[in-house]
């Protein structure tokens, strides 16, 4: 069997391919950023406004998201331990 010949141009023209492409899609990646900065930063923007407003949404309506009088929890000894008398 014999070995097929490598010559150093090969090897320095794959070389050569594989970083061209890589120099490509750096430069196709960096472009789509420019292109679409403003899209990227409100997205990132309206982001960190819902982690912190943890998802409100109405808040600057006047709807701050309070809970209604129905989900309060229930009086009574299902609230777990009772609550001792007064010691004075």
């Amino acid at each position: 069997m014999a070995c097929p010949k490598i010559s150093f141009n090969t090897i320095a023209n794959v070389l050569a391919s594989v970083s061209a492409v890589g120099l490509a899609g750096i430069l196709g990646a960096g472009a789509y950023v420019y292109v679409n900065k403003d899209a990227i930063i409100d997205n990132i923007k309206k982001e960190a406004i819902e982690s912190i407003t943890g998802g409100m949404g109405g808040a600057l309506t006047g709807d701050i998201g309070l809970p209604s009088p129905q989900a309060q929890a229930p009086a009574g000894p299902s609230m777990g331990l009772p609550v001792p008398g007064s010691a004075f």
